[in-house]
């Protein structure tokens, strides 16, 4: 089959590999119809170098056709439909059942004491084969794929894997009351779909701060209140506040992590870290702080004493400096973590299925074929052409 292979910083391949094939009685192959272009997918392609092999097949985004199952799967059977969430959990071990998937306890990645394995990912989280390709192997076929109905294209429910559940639990972990403001920082994909997800909820008044004017145009078309940090600046804190009767957001999402802007510092060390020896750059990944903390610290700035950070963005370091004086003083309540992304399937199934509320049949700006995903990496990491969601077609390619 081809697939989508990473060979190094800002180098990777279609190529031909090994088929996936069925190795446990529960496993499912999944025919890939469609799979997207992540915003993480970019930190394999600048900066974890040292966590990944070359040959390793990318991709977390995925949902096609079951092709073949294994013995004992009675959920799903060959032609379904079906999304494949970006955890690989088991669905039935203690993490689970508290809807803590991204804990999963039977795939969590204990030699580097992480959490729950992740499809397409680096050694961090299981390194298991991706979904940037023809066809994939998927454990657990009983209670992981998400089946989806035939009829509607899957610009509707291919973002039910990342994109969907991770701005719904960003909003739910904001907290934000009924007709209260909210602030998103990073208009990306999952920034465009958390200012969606917050109106469509019931924020009163959704603010979301960008610096590509594209991005902020997108937002502002559907109703949210922009603020392109080029301009502003220093000063965007004062304008939030403006709109907030002085006291800052009741809640702020910051859906940038450690690809926010402006700390050369930060920026200086991740790109040392590409230049170091394997074992040393993951030992200094793992254990020293090398994000760029711009977006956070402007998050706890801009949210309202006693108010809500809820981070979608991810970081990096155990060891990045955090402004507790702040936090505490404002008594700051932050949440955070990979979405789990079964836990929300009742809540998001209706809204793509019934019908599209949240806009998710025009919320890509790409759809291209596999083989051009090189060039589409390059495209949504310069932010070029007015990418902001890109969707592969792995089949057929050629």
């Amino acid at each position: 089959m081809k697939a989508l292979t990473w060979h190094g910083k800002r180098d990777v391949r279609v190529e031909t590999v090994p088929d996936p094939e069925i190795r446990d009685s529960t496993d499912v192959i999944v025919k890939v119809t469609t799979s997207g272009l992540c915003g993480s997918d970019l930190h394999l392609y600048e900066l974890f170098g040292p966590f990944i092999d070359a040959g390793d097949i990318l991709g977390h985004e995925p949902m096609g056709v079951v092709e073949e199952v294994g013995s004992e799967v009675t959920a799903v059977r060959p032609g379904d439909r079906v999304v494949v969430p970006f955890n690989v959990s088991c669905g039935t071990c203690f993490m689970c059942a508290q809807g803590l998937q991204s804990q999963c306890e039977t795939t969590q990645v204990r030699e580097h004491g992480m959490g729950a394995s992740l499809f397409g990912y680096t050694k961090l989280y299981g390194q298991v084969p991706g979904g940037q390709a023809q066809y994939l192997r998927v454990p657990f076929g009983n209670t992981l794929p998400i089946k989806v109905p035939d009829g509607p294209p899957d610009e509707r429910f291919v973002y039910l894997s990342d994109v969907l559940p991770t701005s719904w639990q960003a909003v739910e972990y904001a907290a934000v009351p009924p007709g209260g403001s909210v602030v998103v920082l990073g208009l990306g994909p999952i920034g465009d779909m958390c200012t969606r997800v917050a109106a469509h909820r019931g924020a009163g008044l959704v603010m979301g701060i960008d610096l590509v004017p594209e991005r902020l145009e997108r937002a502002r078309a559907h109703g949210v209140r922009t603020f392109d940090l080029d301009e502003y600046g220093a000063k965007v804190a004062d304008a939030v506040r403006d709109l907030t009767d002085g006291r800052g957001a009741d809640a702020v999402i910051d859906a940038v992590g450690m690809e926010a802007h402006g700390a050369p510092v930060a920026k200086a060390g991740q790109q040392l870290t590409t230049l170091l020896p394997g074992a040393v750059a993951a030992r200094m990944m793992k254990r020293v702080g090398v994000d760029s903390l711009s977006a956070l610290h402007l998050a706890i700035e801009l949210v309202r004493r006693g108010g809500t950070v809820s981070l979608s963005g991810v970081y990096g370091g155990m060891a990045d400096p955090m402004p507790m004086l702040t936090m505490f003083d404002k008594q700051v309540q932050l949440r955070m973590g990979q979405a789990n992304v079964w836990r929300w399937v009742d809540d998001l199934l209706p809204l793509v299925t019934d019908g599209d509320p949240l806009g998710t049949e025009r919320f890509a700006t790409h759809r291209v074929p596999l083989e051009k995903a090189p060039e589409a990496y390059e495209m949504f990491q310069k932010k070029q052409e007015g990418a902001v969601k890109v969707l592969f077609e792995p089949w057929p390619v050629g």
